[in-house]
C-alpha cells in the first residue's frame, strides 16, 4: 500500500523532493521529533493535487510550515507531511500591498516589507514561522496580531476548491481561526499595510529585535510560548511564582531566562516535554486555580 502511494506522488512531485523516513526533528525549532514515513516539499499547486490525492485514497496527511509552534512525537508522523517551505514561498509586493505563498517566512515577508517602506508588520519580524502558520493560528507578538494587517486568505476547502476568503470570514481571534476547526489549508495571504518611513520601521523592528534577544531563551531549541496567555494573568509569571524556573524533566525545561518558554538542553524527548508541560500544568493549576493551556501543537504519534 505505502509503495502505491508514493509511486502516485511521485506523478505529482519530484522524486528529488520527496523523503521516506525523514527526521522531524530536522524541520521544528524544538529539534524534536520521530520520523515522517513520508516528506513532501512541493510547490503550492503540487501540495494541492497531493492533498486531493491523498483525500481521494483516504492517505494520513499532515501540513506543516516551519515547525516554529510544533512539538513531534517521538514515534513520528504516518503517512505524508506536506512542509510549506522554500518551494512554496514567493512574495510580492504590490504598492501597500502584500501577497505571499504560505511557506514564506515571516521574517522574510517583514523584510520585503521594509524594503517597501510599508509598516504594520514590525511585530512579526521576529516570530521564526511561515506566514500559512502565521493566519493559522493568529500569531501575534508585543501587541500586534495577524487579523490587524490580513485582508485575505486563499484556502483549499474540504471539498477541493481554491476560494480567495476575506478576513471577517476567517474567525480570527486569540491565537485561533475558523482553519483549525474546518480542515480548510491556508494557500496563500493578501495583506495591507500602510507607507511610512524606513528608517522609523527598521527602527521598531530593530527595538523588538533587540527585546527578543534580551529576555526570550533564543540560545536554545524551542517551539516559542509554551502555553496560552490566560485571562487576566500572564503564564510565565504564573510559572514562575509557582517556583519553576529551571525545572526540568530530562533535557526539557522550563527556561531560566523567561519561564514562559520550555526549552531543548541538547538531547529533550517529545515525551519529556509533555511530561514537564504536564507537572508545570498541575502545579499552577494547584497554586492559583488556573488552567494553562498549550499553545504547541501536538503531531503525530506519541509513547
Amino acid at each position: 500500500m505505502r509503495e502505491d502511494w508514493i509511486e502516485a506522488i511521485k506523478t505529482i512531485v519530484d522524486e528529488n523532493r520527496i523523503r521516506l523516513q525523514e527526521p522531524m526533528s530536522r524541520h521544528t525549532t524544538f529539534r524534536i521529533g520521530g520520523m515522517a514515513e513520508i516528506f513532501l516539499m512541493p510547490t503550492i499547486k503540487e501540495a494541492v493535487d497531493v492533498i486531493t490525492l491523498c483525500r481521494a485514497k483516504k492517505i494520513p496527511y499532515t501540513i506543516i510550515g516551519n515547525g516554529s509552534n510544533l512539538l513531534v512525537g517521538d514515534k513520528g508522523i504516518p503517512g505524508v507531511v506536506i512542509e510549506f517551505g522554500a518551494n512554496a514561498s514567493s512574495i510580492e509586493v504590490k504598492e501597500n500591498m502584500i501577497h505571499a505563498e504560505a511557506g514564506a517566512l515571516l521574517s522574510k515577508v517583514a523584510h520585503k516589507a521594509l524594503e517597501a517602506s510599508l509598516g504594520g508588520m514590525e511585530f512579526a519580524a521576529g516570530i521564526p514561522g511561515s506566514i500559512g502558520g502565521a493566519v493559522v493560528m493568529n500569531a501575534g507578538a508585543y501587541g500586534g496580531e495577524m487579523k490587524d494587517i490580513l485582508v485575505s486568505a486563499d484556502l483549499l476547502t474540504k471539498d477541493g476548491e481554491v476560494v480567495e476568503v476575506p478576513v471577517e470570514e476567517i474567525s480570527l481571534s486569540y491565537r485561533h481561526s475558523r482553519v483549525m476547526e474546518t480542515g480548510e489549508v491556508v494557500l496563500g495571504v493578501t495583506l495591507k499595510l500602510v507607507s511610512g518611513e524606513k528608517e522609523k520601521i527598521e527602527a521598531v523592528m530593530q527595538e523588538l529585535r533587540q527585546k527578543r534577544q534580551e529576555k526570550q531563551p533564543l540560545e536554545f531549541p524551542s517551539a516559542g510560548s509554551t502555553f496560552k496567555r490566560p485571562e487576566g494573568y500572564f503564564a510565565g509569571k504564573l510559572i514562575m511564582d509557582a517556583g519553576l524556573r529551571g525545572y526540568r524533566v530530562g533535557d526539557a525545561q522550563v527556561s531560566e531566562k523567561h519561564c514562559g518558554f520550555v526549552i531543548n538542553r541538547g538531547q529533550a524527548t517529545a515525551a519529556e516535554v509533555e511530561e514537564l508541560m504536564r507537572r508545570v500544568q498541575e502545579k499552577v493549576e494547584q497554586e492559583f486555580q488556573v488552567r494553562l493551556e498549550p499553545e504547541v501543537r501536538r503531531l503525530g504519534e506519541f509513547s
